[in-house]
């Protein structure tokens, strides 16, 4: 998930493959996303509901995700069956797909909503 949301940032920002675009500048924003404030920005239920579903769906799993594998990385009490796991895979293949067949702007927005500070006006 993260690195779908990543290449859709740079894609989405920048340009993507058949565009006319700095590797520099793509590459920039692919590595701009950052997990500790994604997932804040994901859990933000009162920005994220103004989304279209699949966009509210993928930020809802990516936060779950997350904390999953930081489970897996982090406690070594944490046990996942493979079920579980094979579940996991599935949840994320589908998010990911609505995902990829919500509107570019609404992608757009998203990418600049989890890649950006937000700054009262």
């Amino acid at each position: 998930m993260f690195h779908c949301l990543a290449r859709d940032s740079a894609d989405l920002l920048v340009g993507g493959a058949g565009a006319s675009r700095s590797k520099h500048a793509w590459r920039q924003v692919y590595r701009a996303v950052d997990h500790g404030h994604t997932r804040k920005a994901c859990a933000d239920g009162r920005v994220i509901s103004q989304f279209p579903k699949a966009i509210e769906d993928f930020a809802n799993a990516f936060v779950t995700m997350q904390k999953k594998r930081h489970d897996a990385d982090y406690d070594p009490y944490s046990r996942f069956t493979k079920s579980e796991v094979t579940q996991d895979i599935a949840t994320v293949e589908a998010a990911v797909g609505a995902f990829r067949l919500v509107s570019a702007s609404d992608r757009r927005a998203f990418c600049a909503f989890v890649l950006f500070r937000q700054r009262s006006v």
